[in-house]
């Protein structure tokens, strides 16, 4: 479902250029991936009382913006990667101009997905409609993503190591802040409750961060071959990372522990109707790319 409606969601243009950019932003959105945030974003939804077709639009959203901050992350003057997601990032792919201006085009479909009202049912209220566009633009930008990697990129190559709470700071932003709003506008649209959707916040904050500590080990101890982009480019960059922070052995210990503070928020739903999350939690745990 998200995958044909994911590539559906840019068309074709009659004029060239605009087929260009049509062209850069398809072959970003649709290069594969997890699709983990419209999972959580669904899941949440159907938590929360509504049905999983409901959230779609905000589930669409989330990837899209994902897809801008991939395409941006890649570029040469931000973590300058070749590779993303087993084949050439969208810049080498095509140009610079044309994925930097991919990726802002990309987030303007993500606001223009989640904020029309006629795809989504009756049952939806605008006023959720409104929240859950509000969601969406504190986690892209000065509040959310954009802040987290500008520090990331500023905290890269000092001669002093990033202090702990600086690191979370930085992954709360850049890696957390989507995922948050993944999964709180999935429950916004579902009609949850504010005590249900801080719980939904909470659970939503340690995955995001078990995600970032996740990849820091993978990119630690697997290869670009099965990673689907290329390994080792944190400790190349000299970049601060959870293993070389705090070790390899405290860092899989720590990812345990989020893990379990993750599925603590859970236990105020019925264990049956939260599973979809709690195996979401445990993908994003054990997940080897």
């Amino acid at each position: 479902m998200v995958n044909q409606a994911l590539d559906w969601a840019i068309p074709a243009k009659s004029f060239p250029q605009s087929n260009l950019l049509h062209e850069a932003m398809h072959y970003s959105l649709m290069a594969g991936g997890k699709r983990v945030r419209p999972a959580l974003c669904l899941a949440a939804c159907k938590l929360a009382g509504g049905l999983e077709s409901w959230a779609l639009p905000a589930a669409l959203a989330t990837e899209m913006i994902h897809t801008m901050s991939l395409i941006h992350d890649d570029l040469p003057f931000m973590d300058n990667d070749d590779l993303r997601r087993g084949r050439l990032a969208c810049h080498k792919a095509f140009d610079e101009p044309t994925a930097l201006l991919a990726g802002d085009a990309m987030l303007a479909l993500a606001f223009e997905t989640a904020s029309n009202l006629s795809s989504y049912p009756a049952d939806v209220s605008p006023d959720r409609i409104a929240r859950v566009v509000g969601e969406l633009a504190r986690c892209s930008g000065a509040e959310g993503v954009a802040v987290g990697q500008l520090v990331d990129l500023k905290s890269t190559g000092l001669s002093e190591p990033v202090p702990l709470d600086k690191l979370e700071y930085i992954h709360l932003h850049k890696t957390a802040a989507l995922l948050e709003a993944a999964v709180v506008t999935g429950a916004i649209i579902g009609g949850g409750s504010d005590e249900q959707i801080d719980w939904l916040r909470g659970y939503a904050r340690s995955i995001g961060l078990l995600f970032q500590v996740v990849d820091d080990i993978l990119d630690l101890t697997k290869s670009s071959e099965e990673l689907g982009k290329t390994a080792g480019k944190d400790l190349a960059s000299d970049k601060t990372t959870y293993p070389k922070l705090i070790g390899l052995d405290k860092s899989r210990e720590f990812a345990e522990e989020l893990l379990g503070q993750a599925k603590e928020q859970l236990n105020g739903f019925d264990s049956e109707s939260a599973a979809p999350l709690v195996y979401l939690a445990n993908y994003i745990a054990y997940r080897q790319k």
